[in-house]
């Protein structure tokens, strides 16, 4: 790379808030507690879906429905930037 494309991304990257917006530190945030809320309950539960009744660790429970609820966004967001 020259000098110029280097101190030119580096004032574009100064400008546009860096690595740390606002929005990447609440993201980070969101996930640190979610991880934390699911490693903190641990203890097993029964999780009825549907018709089937299932056991399982709360932590795990937890974990998918993040998962899920990452995934819908994810798809939803996707949607509208297409359409």
């Amino acid at each position: 790379m020259s000098l110029k494309e280097t101190s030119s991304s580096t004032t574009g990257e100064a400008r546009a808030g860096g690595v740390f917006t606002p929005g990447r530190i609440a993201t980070a945030a969101v996930a640190l507690l979610t991880l934390v809320l699911a490693f903190e309950n641990t203890r097993q539960v029964r999780i009825r879906l549907l018709v089937p009744e299932v056991s399982a660790p709360l932590s795990l429970a937890l974990l998918v429905t993040a998962l899920l609820g990452a995934v819908c966004g994810g798809w939803v967001t996707a949607r509208r930037r297409r359409g």
